[in-house]
């Protein structure tokens, strides 16, 4: 069975073009317009790993990510950042609400495969 990945990004291309990558590379991705949708998902399903922007409306991706680790079901799940934002304090921000990773967007898709790979493996 393929691994399931929430993609969670307010632009509908990024959501595209993350869901086409990892579908390349055997995963199986769920994706959300933002990080009030990608919570809703979470209450009724369970994801492998969240990709997720840090700039949206609604529910921004630290917000996401504090209410993710708050879910006693989701806790230990792996969570990468895919954001325009390369900034430390914002990484340090990040990394403190329970972020795993973080990947600059543009993103390589080849990195992008080989960081859920390393994550979560298929």
């Amino acid at each position: 069975m393929s691994k399931s990945v929430l993609c969670v990004d307010d632009s509908a291309s990024i959501r595209q073009m993350v869901s086409f990558t990892l579908e390349s590379a055997g995963y199986s991705p769920t994706t959300a317009v933002d990080g009030a949708d990608a919570i809703t998902k979470l209450e009724t399903q369970s994801f492998s790993l969240v990709i997720t922007d840090l700039n949206m409306p609604n529910l921004d991706g630290i917000g996401m990510i504090r209410k993710l680790r708050a879910m006693p079901k989701h806790a230990g799940v792996p969570v990468v950042m895919l954001t325009t934002e390369s900034d430390e304090a914002k990484k340090a921000e990040g990394k403190a609400a329970g972020a795993t990773g973080w990947i600059v967007k543009p993103f390589d898709q080849a990195k992008l495969v080989a960081v859920v790979n390393k994550l979560i493996g298929n």
